[in-house]
């Protein structure tokens, strides 16, 4: 009669570290989700802060095709403002976007718009701005996404205030509503026109 070879048994101290890496790995988890927490009260971390390296930068190169109802732009259309845009990334599958649509169709008569629907198809977003209204006075498609990563945004809608000379002068990764145009960009928007 044959005996089978024994499985060599994994040392105590292996086995235990075994056992604790997952309890290790918990409490990692849980000391991060606590700052965090703790951050949330005191009002020094914002879950929908996204740290935008663009700040203060040029606008990136690109190029987009006209998307109906309005006329695409590029780069060079934005270097050469010479008063503040509000560009605005959405798209018509995106609730949040048609949520920020009143907001934005209210603006429109104290600040010029831009629009870019973001990874749609141009018979429909044509279709969400026809029945949401349409605040933009350009109109691009950015279909594939590549512009949307040239800008670095995570997803829409996203809204970039440019300043004259194409300059990105503030951006949120958050619906528009009264309060952030009260509070932020109505401020910010008169310190880009005084000298």
């Amino acid at each position: 009669m044959t005996t089978q070879p024994q499985q060599p048994q994994p040392s105590l101290t292996r086995r235990r570290l075994m056992m604790g890496l997952p309890l290790a790995g918990a409490a990692v988890l849980g000391v991060g989700f606590w700052k965090m927490l703790a951050g949330m009260q005191s009002g020094s971390f914002n879950p929908h802060d996204v740290n935008a390296p663009v700040l203060n930068r040029p606008v990136p190169d690109f190029t987009l095709p006209d998307q109906a109802p309005g006329q695409g732009f590029a780069t060079q259309d934005l270097k050469a403002l010479t008063k503040p845009v509000l560009v605005n990334f959405f798209a018509s599958w995106c609730i949040p976007c048609l949520a920020e649509m009143p907001t934005l169709v209210a603006l429109k008569d104290d600040l010029e718009l831009w629009g870019i629907a973001y990874k749609d198809r141009p018979e429909n977003a044509a279709n969400f701005l026809k029945h949401s209204g349409n605040p933009f006075t350009r109109l691009g498609s950015d279909r594939d996404g590549r512009v949307g990563i040239e800008w670095g945004i995570s997803g829409v809608p996203e809204t970039f205030l440019i300043g004259p000379g194409g300059v990105i002068r503030w951006h949120t990764a958050t619906p528009l509503d009264v309060e952030t145009i009260r509070q932020t960009l109505v401020p910010l928007l008169a310190k880009l026109k005084t000298p």
